[in-house]
């Protein structure tokens, strides 16, 4: 599930829009124009940090940040300036502050990047020309050997048009077929995030294979209408089925081998889609969960804060701030006194500090608003209290279900068993369960299994995990 649970003042693990905020002129002949580059010395790694400068006719600057580990896009700066000599670069969202002082030739600043507190030197060097992306060995280039279609269907119920990419493998149909259903959050056709495709990838790789392979923007991303915030899983689900009705419209596929792929809540909506429709032929579950969302909450927040070196005392202190905040979340009655207490148990930890110290955090609000929005958003009041096991025990098509060992998202650990609990209790006679070593929840080789890797493994998918799948469907779906 690509979300943040409890508050993080730290850098935002989201994509942002680029919007970028007017700040005022700098001071005469000083030119930040440019990209600007360096990396923070964080405890174990490094975190690259990208200032993008741009200056309009009036002399009015503005700019951008990307957090590339942190799949951070464009986070707009709230004022550009020089004072003294200094250059500051203020990021209110995440209530961030770059100061430093041009080097003799102006192709360098040096400073300190000032968060939560915390001040941490900052070199940063400028760049002209735009920085070369990360290397992605896997994402395929034309031409292919097979043939691409763009299409648009309807699902009517919703009145919302999806619009998505169709791989056909070279020669007659008809083929069988997967409709990829994307991990959480607003998701385009290739489910990118944290600079990889998987869902390219993954396309790519079935249809060599001799599987046609149907995938989709999330409903409000992309091509596809819709209102992506107003949605919920059940929403999502009506849109795969209005997908497995359009596939069984096309002449180049067999209708009765139609298939679901689903990649953590993906791996929620697919069960509900089989537990339904007699269409759906088998589904793979990928780090799909068997918990419901507040139990896969408090899962996730002690194996990411145990990963990353954190005190028992801080893990305790994260749960007892988690429980409150659901409490809260569950029993919804007035959205406003809500927010008011939800705001109240996150600041309460704060309540001992001097005006001094709380000066020196920063913008405390934006983040605090931005969790609490997420947490009253439909979405999770839905995911949170919702039970996957019902629609697991009423999968009779074939299942394959799959985790890496190092999954501290969707951990294999209890999710994989009790997805097989479940097929069993149903009387489901043909599925497999299978935990992959060393891969994370992006099915990427990986050594600590931390988000903060995604971007910086080249890997987009194992090799091991997309041979696990390809052989599962190439004999389930009869692949000649």
């Amino acid at each position: 599930m690509q979300k943040r649970l409890g508050l993080t003042l730290v850098l935002l693990l989201l994509v942002i829009l680029a919007i970028p905020c007017k700040a005022a002129a700098g001071e005469e002949g000083m030119d930040f124009a440019g990209t600007w580059a360096g990396a923070l010395e964080m405890p174990g790694a490094e975190l690259e940090m990208i200032f993008h400068i741009t200056s309009d006719v009036d002399g009015m600057w503005s700019g951008t940040l990307d957090v590339p580990a942190q799949g951070a896009v464009g986070i707009p700066l709230s004022d550009v300036s020089s004072h003294d000599g200094v250059v500051i670069f203020e990021v209110a969202l995440i209530a961030g502050t770059f100061s430093g002082s041009f080097d003799s030739d102006a192709a360098t600043l040096t400073g300190v990047w000032e968060q939560s507190g915390m001040a941490i030197p900052l070199v940063l060097k400028r760049s002209m020309a735009e920085l070369a992306g990360p290397n992605r060995p896997q994402e395929p280039q034309p031409p292919y050997p097979y043939r691409e279609v763009e299409v648009v269907y309807p699902n009517h119920e919703d009145g919302i048009e999806l619009a998505g990419t169709l791989t056909l493998p070279e020669g007659e149909g008809k083929f069988p077929v997967v409709l990829l259903i994307s991990g959480s959050g607003p998701q385009d056709r290739n489910e990118e995030l944290m600079g990889h495709k998987p869902f390219l990838v993954l396309a790519d790789y079935l249809t060599r294979r001799g599987i046609a392979v149907l995938r989709v923007d999330d409903r409000g991303v992309g091509e596809s209408s819709g209102d992506f915030a107003a949605a919920t899983t059940l929403d999502f689900t009506r849109d795969v089925l209005a997908g497995v009705e359009y596939l069984k419209t096309r002449p180049e596929i067999d209708a009765e081998r139609i298939g679901l792929i689903g990649h953590s809540e993906g791996g929620l909506i697919a069960p509900l889609a089989a537990s339904v429709s007699s269409d759906v032929a088998f589904i793979v579950l990928m780090a799909g969960p068997a918990l419901n969302g507040e139990e896969i909450g408090f899962l996730q927040s002690d194996l990411l804060l145990r990963a990353s070196g954190a005190s028992e005392e801080v893990i305790a202190q994260q749960k007892a701030l988690l429980e409150e905040l659901f409490a809260i979340a569950r029993n919804v009655d007035n959205v406003d006194q809500a927010v008011e207490e939800m705001r109240d148990v996150i600041l309460a930890p704060y309540a001992e500090l001097s005006e001094e110290e709380l000066a020196a955090l920063g913008d405390l609000e934006t983040p605090i608003m931005m969790e609490i929005a997420q947490l009253l958003s439909p979405w999770y009041q839905f995911f949170m209290t919702y039970d996957p096991l019902p629609a697991l025990r009423n999968v009779d098509c074939p299942v394959l279900a799959i985790n890496g060992s190092k999954d501290l998202q969707v951990p294999p650990d209890p999710n994989l068993q009790l997805i097989e609990k479940a097929l069993e209790e149903g009387g489901n006679q043909n599925f497999t369960v299978v935990e992959l070593p060393s891969l994370n929840h992006l099915f990427q080789t990986t050594e600590t299994g931390l988000p903060d890797e995604y971007y910086l493994i080249e890997e987009t998918m194992s090799p091991a995990a997309l041979k696990v799948m390809g052989d599962w469907l190439v004999e389930v779906a009869g692949v000649e």
